[in-house]
């Protein structure tokens, strides 16, 4: 199959350069002997899981369903964390899961006990109270009235025998030097627990695949853990697992003026990458510049009702035209996850680019997808 004869918009996962940041953290396990999970939130194409689950020691979740799609297609060990577990849902998770993480002590003492006659490790997300985050407080754990995970002053220390392992997530695409000051905060409050547990795990958020991740202060948090706690580390990145692996191709359908050429598009910026109006950022498109960097500026909008169906403004070497093809980068990550049918948009099929240059349908989407929603 030729990328010409796919019909936009289409999400396309290179597996070539996701296999590039698999052997990174594959290297990373095997010089520091932690283990390193898929954070699903980010990446759930499960299609792409057989090749994926030679590289990482399993999956993380954010509940049940996740979990379930974990344990089916990927195999390994499979984690799961959500700020309050359903009563109705509990023994579902409990088939499931081997690795589950409460967010309270409450939640400890009204599920642990059942968790642990079940075989399962079970252990308490914890809030550091260290953030170092800018910008981003939508994503920041460590922001104020945080819901994520007890903070010091609400621990109870009537837990402890039945807890394997703390875990702390603060991150939101970071470098190492934010771990380490994050680590020394939760070491400084919560470290003291630590002795006599078998993990820790420090969550998400891990830049590591990004050019200039600095690889070496990362191995030192690990083996600070490791060497002076005996525990098992855990990290469970997602962005970076597929960092750079996934584009999502779109079409130009018509372009109107009203101060600026607008380039209607056939991908939305609110049905099929919400990021880019919730966080919010600008996604990199292929051979193109900043407003006016170039001859031709246009800003590029979906076709849905919403008024801030707005992805950016963009400038051309060339003029567009209707039928003109377009290329956002970094599209693996956060997008297929979080995609919806507001308006009826079709969601974009998914494709996969295999090492030898062939692409391979993984799905496609049409009217069902939204009627069966509804």
């Amino acid at each position: 199959m030729k990328l010409e004869d796919l019909r936009t918009p289409f999400f396309l996962i290179d597996e070539k350069k996701m296999e590039d940041n698999l052997e990174l953290l594959k290297r990373i396990q095997e010089d520091t002997g932690c283990k390193i999970l898929l954070a699903q939130k980010a990446f759930s194409a499960y299609k792409c899981y057989p090749f994926m689950k030679k590289y990482l020691a399993g999956t993380t979740a954010s509940g049940l369903y996740e979990a379930k799609l974990g344990k089916e297609e990927f195999g390994g060990e499979t984690h799961v964390f959500a700020p309050a577990f359903r009563e109705d849902e509990f023994e579902e998770i409990l088939d499931v899961a081997d690795d589950i993480v409460f967010n309270s002590s409450s939640q400890v003492k009204q599920f642990g006990e059942r968790a642990k006659k079940a075989g399962k490790s079970i252990g308490l997300r914890v809030n550091p109270e260290c953030s170092t985050q800018e910008g981003h407080e939508i994503y920041d754990p460590c922001g104020a009235g945080s819901r994520l995970g007890t903070v010091l002053s609400e621990f109870d220390e009537d837990i402890l025998p039945i807890l394997d392992g703390l875990h702390f997530h603060t991150l939101c695409e970071q470098n190492s030097d934010d771990l380490a000051t994050t680590a020394k905060a939760f070491e400084e409050k919560f470290g003291k627990y630590l002795h006599g547990m078998k993990w820790l795990n420090m969550g998400g958020g891990h830049h590591i695949t990004r050019e200039d991740y600095d690889i070496e202060t990362l191995k030192k948090v690990i083996n600070h853990f490791q060497d002076n706690y005996k525990v098992q580390v855990y990290l469970e990145p997602g962005e970076a697992v597929v960092l750079n692996a996934g584009y999502l191709y779109t079409e130009v359908l018509d372009i109107v003026h009203n101060g600026i050429d607008i380039a209607i598009l056939d991908t939305s910026a609110a049905c099929h990458m919400p990021d880019v109006i919730e966080m919010p950022y600008r996604p990199p498109l292929k051979n193109t510049g900043e407003a006016n960097e170039k001859k031709y500026t246009y800003r590029l909008a979906g076709p849905t009702c919403l008024a801030g169906d707005v992805i950016g403004d963009y400038s051309f070497d060339e003029s567009l035209e209707k039928g003109t093809r377009l290329r956002f980068d970094d599209m693996a990550l956060y997008t297929m996850v979080k995609t919806n049918t507001f308006n009826g948009m079709r969601l974009p099929d998914i494709n996969l680019l295999r090492k030898d240059g062939n692409v391979e349908m993984l799905n496609t989407f049409g009217y069902e997808d939204f009627k069966c929603r509804l």
